[in-house]
């Protein structure tokens, strides 16, 4: 078994939109350590974060959080710990195309 340390994923999605950020290539696991959302705007917008397990279509018992509230020139790091098996997909959207989503974490192989 390797683990492998990297950058999961980074993405600045546009407005209102729900994109993929990572998803767990076959024959691994992966776990997510820490997820950063970065305002890069003047103007404080909302977030939202997703699992969907074996890349189902999003529903509301996918959300980690929803249209959580992220200030002006700010930055959310949330340290997870998740856990996600292949094929799941992790993806974010905010409410301004001004948020940037870096995911950091390990995958097993």
């Amino acid at each position: 078994m390797a683990i492998t340390y990297r950058v999961l994923g980074q993405i600045n999605p546009a407005a209102n939109t729900q994109t993929t950020i990572y998803t767990v290539p076959a024959a691994t696991s992966t776990i997510v350590s820490t997820v950063s959302v970065c305002n890069t705007n003047s103007l404080a917008t909302t977030f939202s974060l997703a699992v969907q397990p074996q890349g189902a279509a999003l529903s509301r018992q996918h959300y980690i959080n929803f249209n959580t509230p992220l200030p002006a020139n700010d930055t959310i790091t949330l340290t997870l710990g998740m856990t996600l098996g292949n094929t799941d997909v992790l993806s974010g959207n905010a409410a301004s195309g001004n948020v940037a989503f870096n995911v950091f974490g390990s995958e097993i192989t």
